[in-house]
């Protein structure tokens, strides 16, 4: 009985060993790069955006022009749109596919905190009925973002403008 536990022990122990063998193989030289990491940088904030700005803003950084169907050798400039339920952005590629400009807006969506806090301080007791947040993003100018807000209180509207910092326009 000692034997074959001995044996089954080696065998246990051997076996593992055995199966560590490791080929190297040479793979082919992969190049990453991001050829709208200006894009996202630029329209980034302290204050994270709302879930389907984020979603859409990230989808139009990943955009591939040059494998789409719309790609074609003859042109230098292909304005693209993308739409969701909240919103939609016309954006602007070279041929290379970086983006050069965005027009962006959005109707209905969570407002950061500071633009939240901003309109609580100055209008208390007012209640946010629609809120449209535009993004113009150029890769020469930079970006504006704004908040155009209707505020109601009763019967009375007022609407206003803000920025992303929550600064009235």
């Amino acid at each position: 009985m000692k034997k074959i536990l001995a044996g089954l022990l080696c065998i246990g122990l051997t076996a593992p060993a055995l199966a560590q063998i490791v080929k190297t193989e040479q793979l082919s030289e992969v190049t990453v790069y991001a050829t709208n990491y200006k894009y996202l940088n630029s329209i980034g904030s302290e204050e994270p955006a709302a879930i389907p700005v984020e979603m859409l803003e990230r989808k139009v950084a990943a955009f591939d022009l040059l494998n789409s169907e719309f790609y074609s050798d003859e042109y230098d400039l292909y304005q693209i749109s993308f739409y969701i339920p909240e919103g939609k952005i016309l954006a602007a590629y070279d041929a290379d596919g970086k983006i050069i400009r965005t027009v962006e807006r959005y109707e209905d969506i969570a407002l950061p905190p500071s633009v939240r806090e901003a309109v609580a301080d100055r209008f208390p007791g007012w209640t946010i009925e629609k809120d449209v947040f535009a993004v113009s993003y150029h890769d020469q100018k930079g970006v504006t973002k704004k908040y155009k807000l209707v505020l109601s209180n009763g019967d009375k509207k007022v609407r206003v403008k803000l920025d992303e910092t929550g600064n009235f326009l």
